[in-house]
């Protein structure tokens, strides 16, 4: 055994290196938390769009008559037009050979505009009773309804029967409604119509006090004398009598402009203007009717108690009809948050159904993952597993083995001593990067206990793992070097096995088998099974196409020449080992899968160990691809990585997991919001074809499948977090940053070994 060791002196200042990591290491709190800001964003734009489609708080209850003891009889017997003065409340009726035409339930982005067109094109005005959630929706079919001058009053935020709800969702359901027509047209409106009403004799002791309330507030209520019955599509003849009233009598007349298919409705308006003209009747609105009966009151209904909110005095002085007797100029606060109201449901319209596609996609990605890797796995297995399958002459001379190590006290005695079973003849080369926890010391001690005379301790500056492992690669004594983390340890033939390959010329770089060794636990049994089904399946898969993108860097072979040929481990990434695979790839040497040789990693054993070291891989890939990305248009074999590997690498380790919380996001949307059961249904489908592959994993491993029934609760709270991570990484990618070789707190429980499996 030889040492190298550096002249000691004064304690050393921290290292160039040290001190990027610091500064980046502060940097990473503003990035986690903007990355659960977007997550958090989706989240709230996905429950905006369900309360705007009455998926989220919605309420199909509708009250079927409660008796009407405390209702006025001049209330039920009265007009269908109820406002308050004084407190007290008062009707209006239409006069006779007056029609007052409402229509419910819009706007409508298809009937609507038809409506609005025969309205123009008779001359005629109406009132729309508006729904707010679909006038936040179409913000510009309102607009024009109101500039043509037409009339609107609010039809609740979305479409509720108030009688079932509290006084602060009757207050939110008008003041919502306000705003989003103050978004749409700049204006606010003192008409209300309920949802589910029809004439004063309906008026219940349940909907009585909110009808009541609602006229403190200077609401006036407006019922209808006569209803077209157009939502049972009875066809246009019936919807043209049933609207029309009998005799001369005056009505206020119910359509449907939207809540359903309303192609009757659109044909029969122009026969029913047309039919009540040659009657002589002329339409207005409501307030016209309002006016014309209330001459010499207050205007708007004659409301002497508060405005509505947002309501402010106006008239109709410019002629548009924008400010009609019931309107009301939207200012201030109102104008802006119903502006606001109105962006934000733009933004979920759009978000939401791309988000949609984007989950077919990801679902499609996924899906399609994993049946091609089940294919591959497979094709691999029985490939590499033929009698007569071989790499060619047995590969016996002796190769150098690299453990770089930092601080690795707990690990480096285990690491060392399953290196002294090795089958195959080894030098070992432990390059200390700059230790202060006596690494070194340690591994003389363990190699003389050992009685390994192979063993070579070179100590130099930190510097990092990726000059810790080039120092290693300069100082080997022979061709083959085999590359290991000073916290794992080696099967005895986990070096013969590795180096096998390379009696293949063709063949610059092999990748061995990396297992879970403190599974143990939960976080480690998620762990081992990620290992196996994750790392190992896609590792068969990616051999087999000849674009392996990544040699471990727990265990890891290659030439030492292509080593020094593409420049030995870079720094410019902080996935030194994709880094150094992808230049494999590109000086035109293969790089394969070997999985009978097989190692034992100690994995983090903290949520926080592992989100660090997982935040490393993820980003360092990012970066490893974007500085390979002229990989794509590399010719021959050098380019078969950019025109295989690479999309593949994109779009199931960056893209697909980007989007997969999609899943979940929606997954959780639907059992809590829409239907329980398929949901689950659909998520236990999921789980169960990833439990196959995952089995089958397993058994191409040889690994105990007891660590399956870890798999569910796996992909309830462990797959969330990696999401997490590599959208923390995308974050990192998009606003700069960098990290230096992080070290992980270990615990030197993996040993050598005998009988894990």
């Amino acid at each position: 055994m030889t040492t190298t060791t550096p002249s000691r002196g004064r304690r050393r200042a921290p290292s160039r290196i040290e001190r990027a990591a610091g500064k980046a290491a502060a940097l990473q709190k503003p990035r986690v938390i903007l990355a659960l800001l977007l997550l958090l964003g989706l989240t709230s734009v996905m429950l905006l769009d369900g309360y705007l489609r009455a998926e989220v708080g919605g309420d199909q209850r509708v009250r079927d008559g409660a008796g009407s003891s405390k209702v006025p009889d001049k209330i039920i017997n009265g007009g269908p037009i109820i406002s308050f003065r004084g407190g007290q409340a008062t009707t209006t009726s239409v006069p006779s050979k007056t029609i007052a035409l409402t229509f419910d339930d819009g706007p409508n982005p298809t009937y609507t505009p038809q409506v609005l067109k025969i309205l123009e094109k008779y001359d005629v005005p109406a009132t729309f009773f508006l729904v707010g959630s679909m006038v936040s929706r179409y913000p510009g079919i309102v607009n024009d309804m109101v500039d043509q001058g037409n009339e609107v009053g609010i039809h609740t935020f979305t479409h509720v029967d108030l009688s079932y709800q509290s006084d602060a969702r009757i207050r939110r359901e008008m003041t919502q409604t306000q705003l989003a027509l103050a978004g749409a047209a700049g204006i606010t409106t003192t008409l209300f119509r309920a949802p589910y009403s029809s004439e004063t004799d309906a008026i219940d002791n349940y909907s009585w006090p909110v009808y009541k309330k609602l006229g403190e507030e200077g609401y006036t209520s407006v019922f209808v004398d006569t209803d077209s019955d157009d939502w049972k599509k009875p066809g246009v003849s019936k919807i043209v009598k049933w609207a029309t009233p009998s005799g001369t009598s005056g009505a206020a007349v119910l359509m449907h402009d939207a809540g359903g298919d309303r192609e009757q409705t659109v044909k029969a308006l122009p026969e029913y203007i047309e039919k009540m003209r040659a009657k002589g009747y002329t339409f207005t609105t409501i307030s016209g009717v309002i006016e014309a009966q209330h001459t010499n009151s207050a205007p708007a209904g004659g409301q002497t108690g508060r405005q509505p909110q947002g309501a402010a005095d106006g008239r109709d002085t410019d002629g548009t009809g924008r400010l009609q007797a019931a309107h009301r100029e939207a200012t201030g606060t109102t104008l802006y948050e119903g502006k606001a109201l109105v962006a934000a449901v733009a933004v979920a319209e759009y978000t939401v159904p791309t988000l949609s596609v984007g989950l077919v996609i990801v679902g499609v990605a996924v899906m399609g993952r994993f049946g091609m890797m089940l294919i591959l796995a497979r094709r691999h297995h029985r490939l590499r597993n033929r009698r007569r399958f071989s790499w060619g002459p047995a590969v016996t001379r002796p190769v150098t083995v690299i453990v770089p190590a930092y601080n690795e006290k707990e690990c480096i005695a285990n690491t060392l001593e399953s290196l002294s079973k090795s089958t195959h003849p080894i030098e070992i080369i432990v390059v200390d990067d700059g230790s202060s926890d006596g690494t070194s010391e340690i591994s003389r001690e363990a190699a003389r206990a050992l009685g390994m005379t192979n063993v070579r301790v070179i100590r130099q500056e930190n510097a990092g793992k990726p000059a810790a492992l080039n120092n290693g690669v300069r100082n080997a004594s022979y061709d083959i070097v085999v590359m290991m983390d000073g916290d794992t340890v080696f099967e005895p033939d986990a070096v013969h096995q590795l180096v096998q390959p390379f009696a293949d010329p063709e063949v610059g770089a092999v990748a061995g088998n990396a297992k879970v060794g403190n599974r143990d636990t939960v976080i480690g049994a998620w762990q081992h099974i990620e290992y196996v089904m994750g790392f190992n399946l896609d590792r068969r898969m990616y051999d087999l196409l000849r674009c392996m993108p990544t040699i471990p860097g727990a265990i890891g072979a290659f030439r030492r020449e292509a080593v020094l040929q593409v420049g030995g481990m870079s720094e410019d990434t902080l996935a030194e080992d994709t880094d150094i695979t992808i230049a494999m790839h590109r000086a035109g040497r293969r790089v394969v899968y070997q999985e009978h040789a097989r190692a034992w990693t100690e994995a983090p054993g903290s949520l926080k160990q592992l989100w660090s070291q997982r935040y490393r891989w993820s980003y360092g890939t990012m970066q490893a691809l974007w500085k390979h990305r002229r990989s794509l248009t590399d010719k021959g074999p050098s380019g078969r990585f950019g025109r295989v590997g690479m999309p593949l690498v994109v779009i199931f380790q960056i893209v697909t997991p980007v989007f997969a919380p999609l899943i979940d996001v929606f997954t959780a949307y639907s059992m809590i919001f829409i239907d329980f059961r398929a949901a689950l249904y659909a998520w236990l489908a999921v789980l169960g074809i990833q439990l196959v592959c995952a089995a089958y994993a397993f058994k191409l491993d040889k690994e105990k499948y007891r660590y399956l029934l870890m798999m569910p609760l796996q992909q309830l709270a462990y797959r969330q977090m990696m999401y997490l991570v590599l959208i923390h990484s995308c974050v990192t990618a998009l606003t700069g940053g960098r990290l230096r070789w992080q070290k992980l707190k270990r615990t030197g429980e993996v040993g050598t070994p005998a009988g894990v499996g």
